[in-house]
């Protein structure tokens, strides 16, 4: 896999589809990621991952030819950096609400003078085949990507002061929390009309700031309804959902 692929993808225009992972099995990710996705999140908020299989999955991937990704816990910007040293070339933080917000993760996942990453970079640069410290320096910023999720109300009023926020590089959707959020706790129906609103405001507010729109989809269907929407990068189901289907699908072909 080329160094650093995805940010070179996303920047060159393209529509990238990923997978995502709640299993916290990196044999689970790494048979994902096999059959051609170009990126893979493991997902370290809501799913079952720790730090020891972050390491092991970010390996997989590598070693599959699948970008790997991890979302961190809400507001564990130590991790931030962490899976970056681990290997991980994209970062997705989520509940980013405020520019303050923003520039905090800027701080945790770029090296000086966007942020204040600190140097240790050790196993990613094994993955890379680097040697050269100054190598990985050089094209880290640029390279790992910041995926700031826009989820909430607050984030939703300051989003153009997100997007605009030097170091991030994406804005990235999280309808059902986005949704919760703009029914006042009362539905999560990402199809209702103020939530198809908001999603549409974020996809502006990326381009107008030149920053890549990302979003979460459950199905396919849904992932080639947002890329004809505009969006970029796009997540098509996650493993769970997906392994609950085909269990459901088998389940009903044989008892005819």
């Amino acid at each position: 896999m080329s160094v650093f692929a995805l940010a070179r993808r996303l920047r060159a225009g393209e529509t990238v589809y990923a997978a995502w992972c709640m299993i916290d099995s990196p044999v689970v990710a790494e048979t994902i990621a096999r059959e051609g996705f170009a990126a893979v999140v493991l997902d370290a908020q809501h799913g079952l991952w720790d730090t020891a299989s972050l390491i092991a999955g970010v390996g997989g991937l590598n070693h599959a030819e699948s970008t790997p990704m991890v979302r961190v816990p809400l507001n564990d910007f130590a991790l931030v950096s962490r899976a970056l040293d681990f290997g991980a070339e994209a970062i997705i933080a989520p509940m980013i609400n405020s520019a303050a917000d923003a520039r905090q993760f800027v701080a945790a996942a770029k090296y000086p003078p966007l942020g204040e990453r600190s140097w240790g970079p050790i196993r990613a640069m094994q993955l890379q085949g680097r040697t050269a410290p100054v190598d990985y320096m050089r094209e880290a910023n640029d390279g790992t990507l910041t995926f700031a999720m826009i989820e909430t109300a607050s984030a939703l009023d300051n989003v153009d002061a997100i997007a605009a926020t030097r170091g991030i590089d994406a804005l990235f959707v999280g309808p059902y929390d986005l949704s919760t959020a703009l029914s006042g706790g009362t539905a999560q129906d990402v199809q209702a009309p103020k939530v198809e609103q908001a999603i549409d405001k974020i996809c502006a507010a990326a381009k107008k700031a030149g920053k890549i729109p990302g979003i979460y989809c459950r199905d396919v269907a849904g992932a080639l309804a947002m890329a004809k929407r505009g969006f970029r990068f796009i997540v098509a189901g996650n493993d769970q959902t997906t392994l609950r289907e085909a269990t459901v699908g088998q389940l009903k072909a044989l008892k005819g």
